[in-house]
């Protein structure tokens, strides 16, 4: 009992503390006690386009001590212009970066998203001019994430001894362009792709001015290289760009808006806080106080409470010494331990919506993709038009473990064989993943389907290609990106294909992150689809898990993309009744003939499927081939390929 009592008046300490740090560091007002309440008016229109909080009117400022402040982030600034060019009388909402006016073309408040056109751009013609880089302070504005860059190249000249680029089918040849440069000279437009950096640099020597201007991503994509340097680059710079912003980072101006407070943040020109625009054209520092009237109300009953809290824990802090209980300790409430997790890893996740979000981008869940163990798929589409695939977890998910592996595994990866999560949504009991929508479903639709003249039928080359690109993705999540990756889940039914059919590994709700250090996994309970678990994963007798659990999931995989394809031509099969890895094992020659159809590149790719296959299952973990063996083997020559120890585990 001796050992506990010391708790008491440490709490207590600990109380007093807080309620001297807290009236000690009450900041001193920086606003007058009062404003004018037009500043923050609840809405505008400006060309049809609704501006509102955290957006302001760019004369809605007031000065106070020779500093000008807004009700508004600083560089939310909107300017309703009127247009003069001829009737009809029309106003544009603009809004300046960088020293550029840009045109607010729409401001999507439940995505905070802003979509915006260069002005230059919409008054330059077919093939407009141009002129500047887009920049902004990276204070409140980001890029949107469907973005890419086209990048401009204006009064290139070569001498007479240098050598001339091959660049002609980038030449910018609309009629009546003309170079923004005194000096004439040729002009390019180029895609990402077009160019790599040691051409950029080179090409950009021998020009006057180099540009680089964001475009939509799946615009880009739908216009040609050859159209482009014809006037369509003009079109993909007339639909504009989006930039998102984010919420205000300073721990006042959260506190001016949320929703006990129910005010406005201003701010200086110098993008600092300076206190909190309350209702009724009163000020706050750093949030809105209740009024007077409510202030009378709830001094008795706030005295009360805290009277009532002060014994409730004096007498819990007496009842846990008494009787020897734990100190103080309490298991969070799951909605708690994701909340908290999402907090420390805030640098990390993608984007997060809320229910309403989700219901409308489903359109109240109007296409379902699919259901499985954690909940159902729908089909969405986001406002900029991107179709999304959104998993909706089932509300009894325990502690919320599987929503915080897949938020906390998929946010560190970025490759072209692991799915993409764009966000998510966590609302009370509502828990959503969104992810880029794979038209062409899972690998289970084709590979396993049962008709043998189904167009979902894949040929062996198609299945080659998608057993190289997982093990490509596997290796990332092994050793490739930041945090190593375990997956605890490799089957058909995750293994998701977009429209040219290239594989992408998803559904990371068993996942396990590890140090990259570290060779042995500690976890509890067996995880993963029975048929594709690891020995080592049920039983400690046959080795530690590790990364080659992965490697084993994804061998059984490939050898049932074999034996699925093979079942799904071949009317007779003899080895039904036997376990199918062993029987590969001893008809090997003759199956890979068979299965191709005595197509000699064929049988190579089906013997290389199932000779890596029989490698990754291996019973004992450390006779597994790693990730990085597996592409070396599948990329390289069957002749260099040996074949394993007998399987003995059926």
């Amino acid at each position: 009992m001796a050992a506990h009592l010391p708790r008491l008046p440490v709490l207590l300490l600990v109380l007093l503390a807080a309620h001297v740090v807290s009236t000690s560091t009450r900041a001193e007002p920086l606003l007058p006690s009062t404003y004018n309440v037009s500043m923050c008016s609840e809405s505008f229109s400006c060309g049809g386009v609704e501006i509102r909080y955290p957006f302001y009117l760019a004369n809605a400022t007031a000065d106070y001590s020779g500093s000008y402040y807004s009700c508004g982030y600083t560089d939310l600034s909107v300017s309703c212009e009127l247009e003069v060019e001829g009737p009809p009388t029309t106003w544009t909402p603009t809004i300046r970066l960088g020293g550029d006016n840009y045109t607010v073309k729409n401001i999507f408040y439940d995505f905070h998203t802003i979509s915006l056109t260069d002005r230059d751009v919409l008054g330059g013609g077919e093939c407009p001019v141009v002129r500047h880089n887009v920049s902004f302070d990276e204070t409140w504005l980001h890029n949107a994430s469907a973005f890419d860059n086209l990048t401009f190249f204006f009064g290139c000249h070569w001498g007479p001894r240098d050598t001339l680029p091959e660049f002609a089918g980038n030449n910018i040849s609309c009629a009546g362009f003309s170079p923004p440069t005194i000096s004439g000279g040729a002009s390019f437009v180029f895609k990402p792709e077009d160019l790599d950096e040691q051409e950029e640099q080179e090409l950009a020597s021998h020009c006057d001015e180099v540009f680089s201007v964001p475009v939509g991503s799946e615009a880009l994509r739908a216009t040609d290289t050859f159209s482009l340097p014809r006037g369509g680059y003009g079109e993909l710079l007339r639909q504009g760009f989006e930039l998102e912003w984010n919420r205000a980072s300073e721990d006042q101006c959260g506190q001016c808006e949320g929703s006990g407070s129910g005010g406005r943040c201003a701010y200086n020109q110098k993008r600092e806080f300076l206190g909190c625009l309350c209702s009724g054209g009163k000020a706050g520092n750093p949030f809105c106080k209740p009024s007077r009237s409510k202030r009378k109300e709830a001094a008795p009953i706030v005295g009360a409470v805290a009277v009532a809290f002060l014994c409730l824990v004096i007498l819990t802090s007496f009842l846990a010494c008494r009787y020897g209980l734990l100190p103080f300790k309490s298991k969070n409430k799951p909605g708690t331990r994701i909340e908290s997790f999402l907090q420390k890893n805030e640098s990390i996740h993608p984007k997060r919506y809320t229910y309403a979000d989700v219901k409308r981008m489903t359109k109240s869940f109007a296409v379902k993709l699919g259901q499985g163990g954690f909940g159902a798929v729908y089909k969405g589409s986001l406002h900029d038009g991107r179709q999304v695939a959104v998993k909706m977890l089932k509300d009894t998910q325990g502690d919320g473990e599987e929503f915080m592996n897949e938020v906390a595994s998929i946010s560190r990866t970025s490759h072209v064989n692991v799915v993409t999560l764009l966000g998510f949504c966590l609302q009370g009991s509502k828990r959503a993943l969104i992810y880029e929508y794979m038209p062409n479903g899972s690998l289970e639709r084709y590979a396993f389907t049962g008709d043998m003249n189904s167009e979902n039928l894949l040929t062996w080359e198609r299945l080659f290609d998608i057993a190289i690109g997982t093990a490509r993705g596997l290796e990332y999540l092994h050793r490739g990106c930041n945090t190593r990756i375990v997956h605890f889940d490799i089957k058909p039914h995750n293994i998701l294909l977009d429209q040219d059919f290239c594989p992408k590994i998803s559904d990371f709700g068993l996942a396990k992150l590890c140090l990259n250090k570290e060779s042995a996994i500690s976890i509890v309970g067996a995880r993963g689809t029975i048929g594709y678990i690891a020995p080592e994963v049920y039983s400690k007798q046959f080795g530690t898990i590790s990364s080659k659990s992965d490697v084993y999931s994804y061998g059984m995989m490939v050898l049932e993309m074999v034996g699925a394809r093979d079942r799904n031509t071949s009317a007779d099969s003899d080895h039904s009744s036997q376990y199918f890895p062993q029987w590969l094992y001893e008809h090997l020659d003759d199956y890979c003939v068979g299965a191709s159809e005595i197509n000699g590149e064929t049988t190579e790719l089906v013997r290389k499927m199932i000779v890596v296959g029989l490698w990754c299952i291996q019973v004992i973990p450390t006779d597994r081939p790693t990730m990085t063996r597996v592409v070396e083997m599948l990329e390289g020559s069957t002749s260099n390929l040996e074949l394993p120890p007998r399987v003995l585990l059926s």
